[in-house]
């Protein structure tokens, strides 16, 4: 199964949103105040240092030279190094920023002038090289740097600096690296932890709340997809999610006033016209020629036939019928019973049960069309009836002669009759696919016809919504 690191629903996307920009932000603090904590703790170190080197000045100037060396090894740390010599160790003040800035501060401190102190670069392991050579002659002497009395070239000093004494020699200060200041506070770690899980809580009610407006849209548009019922929805949320639902409620609305306008004119048309079918067919029973007479009632059956199918065809526009939960397989099972005792050849497979919310009085007369068509013109009926990913499958076959490829579109067209493709001897008015289709449709589905291979068609109704019956249980 593929991992899904985005979430799909607003909430969930908001939440992490937010939570990577509060990321980005609370980076950006640490990277800045970890920096800050960084430059007070070198600022702090080159005072110490400084205020170090103040101290053996003053104690070099007012002890014995016989003490010095002395003083020197006492004042050395392991990260601090003084050492006394005839000469500088840093030839000339470097160049840089910083190093003319420890220059000043020396100066200042020990009261001398700038020509007395000299700041080698940061970060030096051999601060002059002009000085290798008579450093080496040096330690030759005997002089051990590991006491203080000459410089320690193998290891990396932040900065090193010369100060020339009162009597001629110079005093070499060679200090380490600043020690590290932990950029990650407990304190800080435990404010970004609640601050993330306060937003997140925050985030997600606030999703929530912007999404629920729009779930009980798109269930409400799904439902009317289906054909069912919608009464209008509670116009809530920000702004924008506002307007959405006033559009779906308009529309909802307008689309109910033109369906039942235009039932209620067909019904009043199919209700004018019954009059004078009803009185040409008393005239026609006046007529004396018996054939003539005979021919005249048909045609009068037959447009009112037509009538009646023309108004039960608008009819389904307008879902009087109540919606609610049956199984599949027993109402299939039903219909096909029904038809069985009229005569009809009609097999119904086995399958589990699948509950299906729809009109039942709409989907039996579209499943008791469909069976009809293949009973009579394919001389029996098999039904199959599957479920996949919440959609129905209802699938009925015949044994017939099949459609031409050209009409197998052509036939859901109102009025169409293919008497002559498949038993010329058939009538009707040619509504009868086109209701079928026109009831699953209304339930958001739809019909498809295909020719089977070893003869006869085939018929797909689709039908979505649909869900196992211990599916359904474990929902609620």
């Amino acid at each position: 199964m593929r991992l899904r690191l985005v979430p799909r629903s607003l909430a969930g996307q908001l939440t992490l949103l937010l939570l990577l920009a509060l990321a980005i932000a609370q980076g950006v603090a640490v990277t800045l105040f970890a920096w800050e904590r960084i430059e007070a703790v070198r600022h702090a170190h080159r005072d110490n240092v400084v205020l170090r080197a103040t101290t053996v000045v003053r104690l070099l100037r007012d002890t014995p030279p016989t003490l010095h060396d002395a003083v020197v090894v006492a004042a050395s740390t392991d990260f601090t190094r003084f050492s006394l010599t005839e000469g500088p160790l840093v030839a000339r003040t470097g160049a840089g920023r910083q190093s003319v800035a420890i220059a000043a501060r020396f100066s200042a401190a020990l009261g001398v002038g700038r020509d007395r102190v000299r700041v080698a670069p940061l970060w030096s392991r051999h601060p002059h090289r002009g000085d290798r050579d008579r450093e080496s002659r040096r330690h030759s002497h005997g002089h051990d740097e590991d006491h203080g009395h000459g410089p320690r070239h193998g290891r990396l000093w932040w900065f090193t600096t010369s100060v020339e004494l009162h009597d001629g020699r110079w005093l070499n200060i060679q200090v380490g690296p600043p020690p590290g200041a932990p950029p990650w506070g407990a304190a800080f770690v435990l404010s970004f932890l609640l601050s993330a899980f306060g937003i997140a809580v925050v985030t997600v009610l606030t999703g929530r709340r912007i999404a629920k407006p729009m779930r009980s849209l798109a269930v409400a548009a799904e439902r009317l997809g289906r054909g069912e019922a919608v009464e209008n929805l509670p116009e809530a949320g920000p702004q924008e999610t506002r307007k959405t639902v006033h559009a779906f409620n308009v529309m909802r609305e307008r689309l109910d006033r033109f369906v039942r306008d235009r039932t209620t004119m067909l019904a009043a048309v199919s209700h004018d016209l019954r009059t004078p079918i009803t009185s040409m067919r008393l005239h026609a029973e006046l007529v004396e020629d018996e054939e003539t007479r005979t021919r005249l009632v048909a045609t009068l059956d037959e447009m009112q036939r037509m009538t009646e199918d023309t108004l039960a065809f608008v009819r389904e526009d307008m879902h009087r019928e109540g919606t609610r939960t049956v199984d599949l397989h027993a109402l299939v099972d039903s219909v096909a019973a029904d038809l069985v005792d009229l005569g009809y050849e009609i097999t119904v497979g086995d399958c589990d049960r699948i509950l299906l919310a729809c009109r039942t009085v709409a989907l039996r007369r579209m499943l008791r069309n469909l069976l009809e068509n293949a009973c009579t013109y394919g001389v029996r009926a098999m039904v199959r009836i599957a479920q996949n990913d919440g959609q129905a499958f209802v699938v009925v076959e015949d044994e017939g002669p099949g459609i031409a490829p050209v009409d197998l579109e052509r036939v859901f067209e109102p009025f169409v009759r293919l008497e002559a493709s498949r038993n010329p001897e058939t009538g009707g008015t040619g509504l009868g696919l086109a209701i079928a289709r026109s009831i699953a449709r209304g339930h958001g589905g739809d019909i498809r016809l295909e020719n089977r291979e070893t003869g006869g068609v085939r018929a797909t109704v689709t039908l979505p919504g649909a869900g196992r019956a211990n599916a359904i249980q474990r929902g609620r």
